[in-house]
């Protein structure tokens, strides 16, 4: 009996190989990148490409385990979710008040250690933020948030 389901559980694995979500491999280039919009300095666009693009834009740097089912789900479906929230690539699309505020929970999420995501950052040992550069963000979220500040609703 346990010899079957070991079969079946086997054979499940390998039929799952062959259901794949679409991947997020769009080439650029990206006119309505953040970086056409707003001025980044260096070393916050390297924390960006780092840590944030894979699961925040149209471009997903795949790890060899992508490949296998159904790791694979999982990571999509962090891609596709993180894509919801914000995506990079598609920032100067967004209103001005909506910049306003995917900077403002650029800030939040990145002060409160929330983002990269732990589950992220355990597989992606390069995206761990230090306290310098967590400043570096952080700083650079709010001074851009300025720009969108007149915008806003008046108190």
């Amino acid at each position: 009996m346990l010899k079957k389901i070991g079969y079946v559980l086997f054979a499940a694995l390998v039929l799952i190989q062959f259901i794949r979500p679409e991947r997020n491999l769009q080439q650029g280039p990206f006119p309505n990148d953040i970086t056409a919009e707003l001025a980044i300095p260096q070393d916050v666009n390297t924390i960006l490409q780092q840590a944030c693009y894979d699961c925040h834009s149209n471009n997903t740097k795949y790890p060899w385990y992508a490949q296998v089912q159904p790791i694979n789900w999982w990571i999509q479906d962090h891609v596709n979710e993180g894509k919801q929230h914000l995506n990079f690539h598609a920032f100067a699309t967004y209103t001005p008040k909506k910049k306003h505020h995917k900077l403002e929970e650029i800030a939040e999420v990145v002060t409160e250690g929330e983002m990269p995501m732990d589950s992220y950052q355990w597989m992606h040992g390069n995206t761990r933020l230090t306290n310098a550069q967590k400043t570096a963000l952080v700083q650079w979220a709010k001074r851009s948030m300025l720009q969108y500040e007149q915008f806003l609703p008046k108190q």
